[in-house]
C-alpha cells in the first residue's frame, strides 16, 4: 500500500512539473523542486529527482536557497539567471562517444574477450572512470554511476540457479521419494530427513547477520577466523521428522563420519522418535547423495546395519540425486531457522550452540531438541568387502544404488 502511495505521489510531481516547467526559469525551477521535496518528506529529494529528471544536487541547492529566503525574507535581491541552455554541458553532450565506450567496458559479452581491458578486473565505478579517462574520456566515478543507472545497470551479485548436468532419472527419483514418504505417513511409520549442517567455529568469532543491541555496544569478536584449538568446532547433524515437524540435532566435536550420523539418528529415536511412534515397525530415511551419509559411502551402510540392529526394525533409505541436496526437507524446514536464530551472535561455547539450536521455534510449530555429542569418530576407517557383504542390504527395483533397505 505504501509503495502504491509513493508511486502516485511521484506521478503527481511529474505531472505538475510538465505543466509548470515551461513557465519557470532556472532558479524558480530548482526552488519549486525543493519545495516539492520538503512537502514530500523523507526521501523527497530522490522522489522529485526521479519525477523530474533534475539532479539531486540541484534540488539540494534549491532547498538551501529556500531556507535562506525564509531566514531573511527582506532580502529579495534577484541574482542573475542564466539563459536557457547556459551552464556547463553534460559529459554525454560534450563527449558523444562516452556512453558507447562505457557500455563496451561493462557489456557482459566482453567478459569472454581476452582483449578487454577489464577482463580480469573488478568493474567498480572508480575502475571504469580510470579506464575511460585512459581512453581519452575525461569522466568522474560519480558520472559513471549516473550513466550506468540511466542505461539500466545496477549492482548485482551472483544467483545460484545452475545445477549442472542433471541425472536423467532425477525427476523420477523425486517422485519415488515423495511416494515413499506418503506411504510411510499413511501407515503411521516414521519418515525423517537427515543431513549435516555447516560446521561452525566455536569461540568469539564473527557470525553473520545483525541483532538488536544497545547503540554503540556490538559484541567484539576476533579479527581472524583461526580455529581455537581448545574450543574446536561444532558439527551439527540434524534429524527432521517430516510428519510431525519436529527436529533433533546432535552437536559433534570430533568428525562428521557415518558412525556420527547413525548415532545422531539413534539419539533422535531414543529421545523423540519412539515416543512419537510407539508402534513403529520400520523407518524411512531421506538423505543427500554425498557426505557422511552418501549413497556410495560403504561405511554408511555398515553404520546403518548397526543402527537397524539397535532399533530392531528395517531401515529404508532414499537418497536425493546428485546436485539436488537443497531439495532435502531438513535444509529449508529446519536448518534455515537455526541460522536465523543465532544470526549476529558469536558461538562462544558448545553449550551456547546447543542452547541456540534448542531454542529455535517457528509459528508453524517447529520445535527442536539438541544435545552435545562428545564421542570420538575417527576418520579414515576402511570397510572391507567381507564387512560390506555382511550388511543385509536389499536394493529396491528402482535405482537400487539410491534406494535400499537394511534389515536387522
Amino acid at each position: 500500500m505504501a509503495a502504491m502511495q509513493d508511486a502516485a505521489a511521484i506521478q503527481g510531481i511529474a505531472s505538475r512539473f510538465r505543466d509548470l516547467s515551461p513557465l519557470m526559469d532556472e532558479r524558480v525551477r530548482r526552488q519549486w523542486a525543493a519545495s516539492e521535496a520538503l512537502a514530500y518528506g523523507w526521501g523527497g529529494i530522490q522522489a522529485v529527482s526521479q519525477a523530474t529528471g533534475m539532479s539531486p544536487t540541484t534540488i539540494r541547492r534549491g532547498t538551501a536557497e529556500l531556507r535562506a529566503r525564509r531566514a531573511s525574507p527582506r532580502d529579495t535581491a534577484q541574482k542573475r539567471v542564466r539563459r536557457h541552455g547556459g551552464g556547463r554541458k553534460r559529459r554525454v553532450d560534450a563527449d558523444p562517444g562516452l556512453v558507447n565506450a562505457l557500455e563496451a567496458l561493462v557489456d557482459p559479452a566482453t567478459r569472454g574477450d581476452p582483449e578487454s581491458p577489464l577482463r580480469w578486473t573488478c568493474k567498480s565505478t572508480r575502475t571504469l572512470a580510470r579506464e575511460l579517462t585512459a581512453q581519452g574520456h575525461l569522466v568522474s566515478c560519480t558520472t559513471v554511476g549516473r550513466l550506468l543507472r540511466a542505461a539500466g545497470y545496477s549492482l548485482q551479485g551472483n544467483r545460484k540457479t545452475k545445477e549442472g548436468d542433471s541425472h536423467p532419472d532425477r525427476n523420477a527419483q523425486f517422485e519415488h521419494i515423495n511416494a515413499m514418504v506418503k506411504q510411510f505417513q499413511g501407515r503411521g511409520q516414521p519418515a525423517i530427513s537427515v543431513d549435516t549442517k555447516k560446521k561452525e567455529l566455536v569461540g568469539d568469532f564473527k557470525n553473520g547477520g545483525r541483532e538488536w543491541m544497545p547503540r554503540g555496544q556490538p559484541d567484539e569478536v576476533r579479527v581472524h577466523d583461526f580455529m581455537d584449538k581448545t574450543l574446536g568446532k561444532a558439527i551439527p547433524y540434524g534429524v527432521y521428522d517430516i510428519t510431525s515437524n519436529q527436529g533433533w540435532v546432535s552437536v559433534g566435536i570430533d568428525h562428521d563420519t557415518a558412525q556420527f550420523a547413525a548415532e545422531a539418528v539413534y539419539r533422535w529415536w531414543k529421545k523423540m522418535g519412539r515416543k512419537r511412534y510407539p508402534g513403529a515397525t520400520e523407518l524411512l530415511i531421506t538423505a543427500d547423495g554425498g557426505g557422511s551419509n552418501g549413497s556410495r559411502c560403504r561405511l554408511w551402510k555398515v553404520a546403518l546395519q548397526d543402527l537397524a540392529n539397535r532399533l530392531k526394525m528395517p531401515i529404508q533409505v532414499c537418497h536425493f540425486p546428485p546436485g539436488t541436496s537443497k531439495w532435502n526437507k531438513i535444509e529449508h524446514r529446519m536448518f534455515c531457522h537455526i541460522t536465523q536464530n543465532w544470526r549476529g551472535r558469536p558461538l562462544v561455547s558448545h553449550q551456547v550452540v546447543v542452547q541456540l539450536i534448542a531454542n529455535t521455534a517457528t509459528s508453524k510449530g517447529l520445535r527442536i531438541q539438541a544435545e552435545l555429542d562428545t564421542g570420538s569418530y575417527p576418520v579414515g576407517a576402511k570397510v572391507s568387502d567381507k564387512e560390506l557383504a555382511a550388511v543385509k542390504l536389499q536394493p529396491h527395483k528402482f535405482h537400487g544404488d539410491w534406494n535400499y533397505t537394511v534389515m536387522p
